[in-house]
C-alpha cells in the first residue's frame, strides 16, 4: 500500500473514531460590537441527540457568559438570565435576537464583523454528566441569511 493511502486511511480512522458531539450546532452568530460597547449577544440553534440541559458556556472573548431570555410583559421588553434551557432530543431549541440568547459581558476583545470568537457549550445529560460541545462561532452585525 502506498504510504500516502495509508496515512488516509490512519487519518480517516482516528477521526472516524471520535464520538459524535451530543449536540448539533447550526447558525452560530454574534453580534458585532464597538470598542467601548461592554456587551452583545451570540445565537445559535441546538439539536440535542439525547435529552440534555444548556446549564451556560464560557469564552475567552468575555469574561462573563449566560444565559438569557427576553420577553414583552405588556408593552415593555423586559431581559432576564435563565439559569438552565431543556433540550428534547431532535427538537431545535433556538437562541434567538428578542428570545433566548447569550448575553457576552465584560468583553475581552473587539467583536469585529467577520472575526469569530470560540465557545465552549455546557450541558448535563440525563444522568448529570457534564458534556462540553466547543464551537467557532462567526461576529457578523446582524443574523446570517438562512437556507
Amino acid at each position: 500500500m502506498k504510504p500516502v493511502l495509508l496515512s488516509l486511511l490512519v487519518a480517516c480512522s482516528t477521526a472516524c473514531a471520535q464520538p459524535a458531539a451530543p449536540v448539533a450546532v447550526e447558525g452560530a452568530w454574534a453580534r458585532s460590537a464597538i470598542p467601548q460597547q461592554g456587551s452583545t449577544g451570540a445565537y445559535m440553534t441546538l439539536v440535542a441527540r439525547e435529552p440534555l440541559t444548556l446549564v451556560g458556556a464560557e469564552t475567552p472573548a468575555a469574561g462573563i457568559v449566560e444565559i438569557h431570555e427576553m420577553r414583552m410583559e405588556g408593552d415593555v421588553m423586559k431581559m432576564r438570565a435563565a439559569d438552565t434551557l431543556p433540550l428534547a432530543p431532535g427538537k431545535p431549541l433556538e437562541l434567538k435576537p428578542g428570545g433566548f440568547h447569550f448575553m457576552l459581558m465584560d468583553l475581552q476583545t473587539v467583536f469585529k464583523a467577520g472575526s469569530q470568537i470560540r465557545m465552549t457549550l455546557n450541558f448535563v445529560d440525563a444522568k448529570g454528566t457534564p458534556k462540553k460541545v466547543a464551537v467557532s462561532v462567526p461576529v457578523a452585525a446582524a443574523a446570517p441569511a438562512r437556507r
